[in-house]
């Protein structure tokens, strides 16, 4: 059985399970599992709301192609020029994009051009119109299809892997990096986030997007933000808890219902070495 983890001292001696599953729910992509019995729930943890997928599937080659062929097929191009055609009210990445540059004019120094690496890029849209924006951008993808893409269509600097086990010491120091609904589906997030320290200038930030499950679980069990793809969805405590055990301070946080209908929480963080030392 998969275990996800968020390093809690409590082991998940709080949780109970909340969300039972023995079929896909209405709108899930149909993943293929094989042989295998769809059979699944969620843990709710009593101190922190946050929510933890148990299962006995074997999701290990989800990322490896299953994700992108099922999620994107082959119309990788089409989907992308779909979505930069949508109006901005009807665009979760033009809100996105938005506040990543209002926060930015606040934090950054105005003297030089920024540089993003975003992780988990998939179609390119964000770094896309980041760089529409004047930023030198960078993807990080473990999918072949997405990093071609990103280079041939997307136009951005474009690099192949798992950020939990490439070596970052060689792939530059940014500016900003960006987790956009990515560390949800890690097993252990924690592990993912803190190595955002390194390729991290000293005067950048992280910018993340997660679930929020705790308003998502008002509205049901069926929401996509409880699908099988999701090792964790979380809640402002546990999002709290997440930075802070990754060697991280939240500088600012919010929650969101995207245009999509997605409920999220998102928060940019900046390490807490970088932070100045008082006396």
């Amino acid at each position: 059985m998969t275990r996800p983890t968020l390093r809690c001292p409590c082991d998940l001696s709080h949780c109970q399970a909340v969300f039972h599953y023995d079929a896909p729910p209405p709108g899930e992509v149909r993943f293929d599992i094989g042989e295998q019995t769809y059979r699944r729930s969620y843990l709710r943890c009593a101190l922190c709301s946050h929510w933890f997928s148990q299962n006995s599937l074997d999701l290990s080659h989800l990322y490896e192609r299953t994700y992108v062929d099922t999620t994107y097929g082959n119309n990788f191009r089409e989907t992308f020029e779909r979505i930069l055609a949508l109006p901005p009210e009807r665009s979760d990445n033009a809100a996105r994009v938005a506040r990543v540059l209002a926060f930015a004019r606040s934090y950054l120094a105005s003297d030089k051009t920024p540089t993003l690496l975003d992780i988990g890029s998939g179609l390119g849209v964000f770094p896309y119109r980041m760089k529409e924006a004047g930023w030198m951008c960078t993807v990080l993808d473990p999918d072949a299809r997405a990093v071609r893409h990103a280079e041939r269509v997307v136009g951005v600097n474009a690099l192949i892997g798992d950020f939990l086990t490439i070596d970052t010491g060689g792939i530059g120091l940014f500016d900003v990096i960006s987790f956009n609904k990515v560390l949800e589906h890690v097993v252990d997030p924690v592990g993912m986030l803190e190595k955002a320290v390194a390729p991290l200038s000293r005067e950048g930030f992280v910018y993340i997007e997660l679930p929020d499950g705790e308003v998502a679980s008002c509205h049901g069990s069926n929401r996509e933000e409880f699908f099988i793809e999701h090792h964790h969805v979380f809640s402002i405590a546990s999002l709290s808890l997440l930075i802070e055990r990754a060697g991280f301070l939240m500088l600012q946080a919010q929650r969101l219902h995207e245009p999509s209908g997605k409920f999220t929480l998102c928060a940019f963080l900046a390490p807490k070495s970088t932070m100045p030392a008082t006396s």
